[in-house]
């Protein structure tokens, strides 16, 4: 290989950039199978670096599967293994389709936070009572962490015959903290994670800041295909996936106990880690057993309170194998800052107290009312609700586009989300759909509102969609 030099423009830490640029001229051809790459010292010379990053550039090389090598020989490029398909790199964008500030006098139909049925009055009392008895803890740093902060989180979490003891559980600052923390955990840069198509993108892209590239997993009407997710596992090795096996966002789907267990054989056979987030879940009484109940060695299971009693507190909690708990609780303090005492302390006496159970209950009854007045709306169109979870996933008829039907229900006032929001990576796959939620706003009478202006735009078709004004 002579006169060849990595191109190494791009952001982030410069043995990555070395890796991906390789990697990148390997899937072009630049570089053949079998091809010997340069020696670690010369290529150091010629891009200016530090042999020990172009040593660690090699070694990440190796766990992509990419090349081999021996003290003495060198390194090689490996033979290309036909039918692979390698991803696409990260994408790093963190905005998604979503507002990152929201416009004004409009329907928030884009959330799936729990609905105001006044529980800004019990919270408000329990802080004022937690202020009372423990002044000195909120003025300090939270250096320990309280046996009840990890018994809420065992009594949060348990779900049918899932019951999780203290000694598993981190307390976090929300299911999406809970997960991020693991993933910082359990990987390291350039490692792939692995996401279905339509998922909740959020954690794709968050993993994506942190170097963890994205391997996708098709779907079918019946949640993750496992023969998909065998193969990305042979071909890619990724590290993790993340999964809501439970009411899916956006689609809704519940995994089967037969897929279930298909995921979790499959994982073990691979040394695949799995996170599964049930913050929907908790919303059901769905009696499907949990992921974590056919591979309980290696699932990670996260929830909080923020779609059944207040987005606004930030409560979360993971449970882990005991193996991984110190690390992913060194990792969520050094994503987040560490746990404010304060809102651990609020959030663990509403469970313990069994507040947070009243809250979800009225939560549920008032999501129910709510799915009720969509359900006879929308009559005649192709969509998946369910009774007690707070968003529904709309097929779009012909010819409306999910991008285009966003657009046309911003313009009458109501914020929805496009299919785009919830594509873990770039996807070739086109779903035609967009999800709305009905939690947010405060009366029902807007809902009725809302959902009337969606389905007048279906009626209407493309001619009722004017976007030349």
């Amino acid at each position: 290989m002579t006169n060849w030099i990595p191109d190494l423009t791009g952001s982030g830490p410069l043995y990555q950039r070395l890796a991906d640029a390789i990697e990148a001229d390997i899937d072009r051809g630049v570089i053949g199978a079998g091809a010997k790459l340069p020696p670690q010292r010369d290529l150091a010379y010629d891009i200016g670096a530090t042999v020990g990053t172009v040593g660690r550039a090699y070694q990440l090389l190796r766990e992509r599967g990419l090349v081999s090598g021996e003290v003495g020989r060198g390194t090689y490029v490996l033979g290309e293994n036909k039918g692979v398909t390698k991803p696409e790199a990260p994408d790093v964008s963190v905005e998604g389709t979503c507002y990152v500030d929201v416009p004004k006098d409009k329907l928030r139909f884009d959330s799936t936070a729990a609905p105001d049925i006044g529980q800004g009055a019990i919270v408000a009392d329990v802080l004022s009572r937690a202020a009372q008895d423990h002044p000195h803890e909120i003025s300090s740093y939270t250096r320990d962490f309280p046996d009840r902060w990890y018994e809420a989180g065992a009594r949060w979490l348990s779900r049918n015959a899932f019951r999780p003891t203290a000694e598993t559980i981190v307390p976090t600052l929300g299911t999406h903290a809970a997960v991020m923390a693991a993933i910082a955990a359990m990987t390291t840069p350039g490692d792939y994670v692995a996401f279905e198509h339509l998922t909740y993108s959020q954690i794709s892209r968050s993993a994506g800041l942190i170097g963890r590239r994205t391997a996708l997993v098709a779907s079918d009407d019946e949640g993750l295909d496992p023969a998909d997710f065998e193969r990305v596992c042979a071909q890619k090795h990724p590290k993790m996936i993340f999964l809501i096996p439970t009411a899916q966002n956006p689609t809704l789907v519940t995994l089967s106990p037969a897929r279930r267990e298909a995921i979790a054989r499959i994982a073990r056979e691979y040394n695949v880690i799995l996170i599964e987030d049930d913050l929907y879940g908790h919303l059901t009484d769905d009696p499907t057993p949990l992921l974590a109940e056919f591979a309980p060695e290696r699932t990670i299971i996260a929830g909080g309170l923020s779609k059944s009693v207040a987005a606004g507190l930030r409560g979360g909690w993971l449970s882990c194998p005991p193996a991984y708990r110190h690390r992913i609780r060194v990792a969520h303090k050094m994503m987040t800052g560490g746990m404010p005492f304060l809102l651990a302390e609020v959030n663990s006496r509403l469970v313990l107290s069994g507040q947070a159970s009243e809250i979800r209950r009225r939560s549920i009854a008032e999501i129910s009312a709510r799915m009720s007045i969509v359900r006879e709306s929308l009559a005649g169109f192709s969509f998946k609700s369910h009774d007690k979870v707070p968003f529904v996933w709309l097929t779009l008829p012909d010819p409306w586009l999910s991008g285009t039907f966003k657009n046309a229900c911003l313009e009458h006032g109501v914020l929805i989300d496009d299919e785009d929001e919830f594509k873990a990576g770039r996807s070739e796959r086109v779903f035609h759909g967009v999800r709305f939620g009905v939690s947010q706003p405060r009366r029902r009478e807007d809902i009725a509102g809302g959902v009337a202006v969606i389905r007048r735009l279906l009626d209407e078709g493309r001619a009722g969609y004017d976007s030349f004004s």
